[in-house]
């Protein structure tokens, strides 16, 4: 069988957990040691998998860092989510034999929304990986199942919170090779809460093939009948949400850009194509290895990110736990609405805009609901991030300052 979507039994109930996989394998006590969201530690896994740690300037940002792109397949795959740049990486690999098995997402048989975690060993049957899928799903649980059928070179598809525990048990699995292709993450949520903005969007929710955030401030669905429909981020109808419609987890990502991966395929800095980050030798190769399929350019950058940044700290500091929304005059919203994209950061000025959103966001969650766990959760690039906008530790929330 070229796709294989074993069943896994739900895993007892956890605190800060997406479910990445760990739980559900033969030793779940691995998450003390796996887990993103204990105590994790960069610096240590990044010079294991890069051969050194990010060190400053962007790489504060994003992590190490090689190269960087804006790209997009020549020819853009049906069915995918952007042009098909993560997909098309990993049926290159099991096309010329790099690795045996693809560990990645496909869609339930009973929700194309939902995520089901799935074993690949045929090119051709990585379309159905193609889209976004929304939700939880053990995709570690796969490696256990995979190493029995024989599989020693994988390649695996993730996002950040997997890919940090992959790192983690990277060394115990006996693999001959593995490629890490991630994409960036932090605004997850359960399928069940997706249906439901969904249904606030359109009133034919049934019908949304696709819905994609956008690096122009509009969020874009598109239907079976080809429709397209484009909403600016400042119509989104986020006050009809409830307030953990994002779980802690989610608000408290330290690593949006997934920087364990050998290459991240990501769309903050890509000014309308995608975003690649390739942070080592492997990441490299899996590049090449698309040859004049893929095509590339410099991201480029512009506009100012500060009072973008100030204005969400501060919204987020008045929403106490929920989501951050934008107190505005309903007549001005359609101006906004129209200014944002014309005025708002862009490329890599936008994506660093992001990235210190969710730093900010960190700090303020885990302070408000769990402020024992910042002591470890917190690693320095997180830290790094906020310190321009007077968010700093406090006494008790650095080990260096216990």
């Amino acid at each position: 069988m070229s796709l294989s979507t074993p069943e896994f039994a739900d895993p007892a109930p956890r605190g800060l957990c997406t479910d990445c996989g760990v739980s559900r394998m033969k030793d779940p006590g691995a998450c003390g040691a796996a887990c993103q969201f204990i105590q994790p530690d960069y610096p240590k896994f990044e010079t294991e998998v890069h051969g050194r740690a990010a060190t400053g300037g962007d790489e504060r940002f994003f992590g190490v860092t090689q190269k960087m792109y804006r790209a997009a397949m020549v020819t853009p795959a049906k069915g995918a989510q952007w042009t098909g740049i993560t997909t098309g990486l990993a049926a290159d690999l099991l096309a010329k034999g790099k690795v045996d098995a693809v560990l990645c997402m496909v869609p339930d048989a009973h929700d194309n929304w939902a995520p089901r975690p799935a074993i690949i060993t045929d090119p051709a049957d990585m379309a159905q990986a193609r889209g976004m899928r929304m939700g939880y799903a053990p995709l570690l649980a796969l490696l256990e199942p995979a190493v029995a059928a024989g599989h020693r070179r994988l390649a695996v598809i993730g996002i950040p919170c997997q890919i940090y525990a992959l790192r983690a048990l990277e060394a115990k699995l006996g693999l001959e090779r593995i490629y890490v292709i991630g994409t960036p993450c932090s605004d997850n949520t359960t399928t069940a809460n997706f249906h439901g903005f969904l249904s606030r969007l359109t009133d034919r929710p049934e019908d949304v093939t696709y819905l994609e955030f956008r690096a122009d401030y509009r969020v874009e669905l598109r239907f079976q009948d080809g429709r397209q429909k484009l909403i600016p981020f400042l119509k989104l109808p986020l006050s009809d949400l409830p307030r953990d419609f994002f779980p802690l987890t989610c608000r408290t990502c330290v690593d949006y850009t997934n920087r364990l991966a050998d290459i991240t395929v990501g769309y903050m800095a890509g000014e309308g194509d995608q975003w690649l980050i390739v942070r080592n030798a492997r990441g490299a190769e899996m590049v090449a290895g698309l040859g004049d399929q893929l095509r590339l350019a410099s991201p480029g950058t512009r506009g100012n990110r500060v009072n973008a940044v100030k204005g969400f700290i501060e919204n987020t500091k008045l929403a106490a736990g929920g989501l951050p929304l934008r107190r505005m005059p309903d007549w001005l919203r359609p101006l906004m609405a129209w200014l944002q994209p014309r005025i708002g950061p862009r490329g890599i000025e936008f994506a660093k805009a992001r990235l210190e959103m969710k730093a900010a966001e960190t700090v303020l969650h885990l302070r408000r609901e769990e402020p024992a766990k910042m002591k470890n959760m917190v690693p320095a690039h997180v830290w790094s991030l906020t310190k321009n906008y007077g968010l700093e530790p406090e006494p008790g929330e650095t080990k260096t300052r216990d």
